[in-house]
């Protein structure tokens, strides 16, 4: 029934302004905007909306993954951005944040919304 369908995510924010800033500024993402809603043109074609919804609730889960080449310079350049990696109890990270066992390299931080995107280095 889907198999030809062109899918595409979406997640909420608590203000759009903010969203619009912290994407299409601080991250570097192509964004446009359109009837009070967002969408980030993300690479490889994969748009993904961002919404506006009262009484939002930051997503306690990864919304978007950003693959890097090199997460220590990513980190450090995100770091010069303004942006604070979290730190998970639990979770074995270094002092940048940066999770070094059990699969890829990541790390997390999170939007003005509180929802958590992270970035991975694959190999």
């Amino acid at each position: 029934m889907f198999e030809n369908t062109r899918a595409f995510s979406g997640f909420s924010v608590d203000d759009i302004g903010s969203a619009k800033q912290f994407y299409g500024e601080t991250l570097g993402v192509r964004v446009s905007e359109e009837g009070g809603r967002l969408t980030l043109h993300l690479a490889g074609d994969r748009d993904t909306m961002v919404y506006p919804k009262e009484h939002h609730t930051p997503a306690t889960f990864t919304i978007l993954n950003f693959p890097v080449d090199d997460i220590e310079l990513a980190v450090e350049e995100l770091n010069a951005r303004g942006i604070e990696f979290e730190h998970y109890e639990g979770m074995v990270q270094d002092e940048n944040g940066i999770l070094r066992s059990g699969g890829p390299l990541i790390a997390w931080f999170k939007d003005p919304a509180g929802n958590i995107l992270s970035i991975l280095q694959q190999s």
